[in-house]
């Protein structure tokens, strides 16, 4: 009898066993892979991979739409005070974070707070403010003077659950009594209520992400959703092109480059896909590293270089940039001065510049990113217009890691960084301000080290003008000033491009071209 019940336990276990495997087989998977590192922390995070990741753990008062605008998100309705300083929002209520606890007014504020007091990742973007609230779905922002882009911005606070971090935070750290304010602990988990949650991160492999069905806004997944997304830290050409060949991988990264998407594009089932972004290509020149210091040698490497046969090195349809910021934001300016190649120009340039007599005595460094091999094109290229001109140039490969420290330090910056920049904010100014305020010079949004008291003051002045058609010609003078200034090599306005599985239904430029919405997974189908 004992022996018939073993048997019976060993067969009834077995079909547990098959059951659970058929469900994992039809289980959805979604496999993307990305630039790393991935920082998922909301206090820490603002690269490409990181704004991905957030944008889909957690949840934010208002949503970036399509057409620039926000709509309500955790916040049902807000008001305004008459002198444009208090934002109160009512909560929706029921919204639970993934460890199924409510998400209340004052996880809000702990997030807002704590992302200004860490003041990493996205905290430049939000102004001073004081933040209180009243009740659990009452929360009230009153900031210092009144700002145009003060909602906008709130796309970039991600909320996360107070009680947990707070139970998962180390007791030695920066910030005092909340000890390391739980940044280790976030390195590798989400506290957040967003439509996917962190199942595995092993830190330099992948971040793996199951849907959340208790998703406060679950009806808006589309019918066929990934089940689990799988985030991969590789852009490594062969490696890639292996994992879509075998059907491990539904979308690849935008770094591979023009030969490696038309091999892609051969594969049974494959397609690419392109669309237009807020991200240009930028190459940053240190204004405070000689020969890069004086503002005539600066205009002479601008005049020297072949922006034609840079953007012949990229996808059919790129366009040069037009002054520093994307023409795809709102604000920018088409009136300012851009540069083509004329070498006679960049001589006269060469003969003002402080350097220029004995040029051939300053080599410079161009860095470009390894993990976007692509990128060496056009340093290549550079070396090459360079060189017409007298200039030795040095092409160095460095990993985006060392690249992400070594520009967060005036002493370790080199003298050129290539780097893709998008705009946080679908505005111009919140581009200059990324590019160019002094609050960015220690991270990799600003090689350039600029420094500029007065320029940092013309960029808050122009953010902070409420009415629209005077903050958009503040942002035209400021481009003006800046393009003339020559700090950056204003090469392209990014296409994204991305070799697309048949088997994944996404239509990309439906979505906000907000930095991470694009790949906002809710709306992103996969088949069998």
């Amino acid at each position: 009898m004992k022996a018939l019940s073993r048997i019976l336990l060993v067969f009834m276990a077995a079909l547990l066993i098959g059951s659970a495997v058929s469900a994992q087989d039809e289980a959805r998977s979604l496999r993307i892979t990305f630039s790393w590192p991935n920082y998922i922390d909301p206090a820490v995070g603002s690269d490409f991979a990181s704004s991905t990741s957030l944008a889909n753990l957690y949840d934010t008062l208002v949503f970036p739409m399509g057409d620039g605008t926000v709509s309500p998100w955790l916040a049902e309705s807000w008001t305004i005070s008459d002198d444009g300083l208090t934002y109160t929002f009512t909560l929706r209520q029921g919204v639970m974070f993934h460890d199924g606890s409510e998400l209340l007014a004052s996880d809000v504020a702990y997030s807002f707070t704590r992302l200004k007091e860490i003041g990493e990742g996205y905290a430049y973007l939000l102004p001073a403010a004081t933040v209180a609230a009243s009740d659990d779905t009452t929360v009230s922002f009153t900031l210092e003077q009144p700002s145009g882009l003060f909602l906008p911005s709130l796309v970039r606070l991600y909320v996360v659950n107070e009680d947990l971090v707070r139970a998962n935070a180390l007791a030695d750290g920066l910030y005092g009594e909340n000890g390391d304010y739980g940044k280790e602990w976030l390195l590798t988990h989400d506290a957040g209520s967003g439509p996917y949650m962190v199942e595995e991160f092993p830190l330099a492999e992948y971040l793996q992400m199951a849907k959340y069905d208790g998703w406060w806004n679950a009806a808006s997944f589309v019918p066929n959703a990934a089940d689990r997304v799988r985030f991969i830290g590789t852009t490594e050409t062969a490696t890639v092109r292996s994992l879509m060949a075998d059907g491990e991988l539904e979308i690849t990264d935008q770094w591979q480059t023009n030969e490696a998407l038309t091999a892609l594009d051969g594969l049974d089932g494959v397609d690419i896909k392109t669309f237009p972004t807020m991200t240009s290509f930028y190459y940053m020149m240190n204004n405070r590293l000689a020969p890069l210091d004086d503002v005539h040698c600066r205009r002479a490497v601008a005049y020297a270089f072949n922006y034609q046969q840079a953007l012949a090195l990229e996808w059919p349809g790129t366009q040069q940039m037009v002054g520093p910021v994307p023409s795809t934001v709102g604000g920018h300016n088409p009136d300012v001065t851009v540069y083509t190649r004329d070498l006679d120009k960049a001589r006269e340039e060469l003969a003002q510049c402080q350097y220029g007599a004995d040029i051939a005595s300053y080599p410079i460094d161009v860095v470009w990113i390894a993990e976007v091999p692509a990128e060496e094109r056009f340093a290549l290229l550079f070396q090459a217009n360079m060189a017409d001109i007298g200039l030795p140039v040095n092409v160095i490969s460095n990993p985006w890691l060392s690249v992400v420290e070594n520009t967060s330090r005036q002493e370790t910056s080199s003298h050129i960084v290539t780097i893709y920049v998008a705009s946080d904010l679908a505005e111009a100014g919140l581009m200059l301000q990324q590019r160019y305020h002094s609050s960015t010079a220690p991270t990799w949004q600003q090689n350039e080290w600029l420094l500029d008291p007065d320029l940092d003051a013309r960029i808050m002045d122009a953010l902070n003008t409420a009415d629209a058609g005077e903050r958009f010609a503040k942002y035209a003078e400021l481009q003006a000033y800046i393009a003339d200034l020559s700090p950056s090599l204003f090469l392209y306005d990014q296409l994204q491009k991305h070799a697309v599985s048949s088997r994944v239904e996404w239509t990309p430029e439906a979505n906000s071209p907000v930095m991470g919405y694009q790949f906002y997974l809710p709306l992103i189908g996969v088949n069998s």
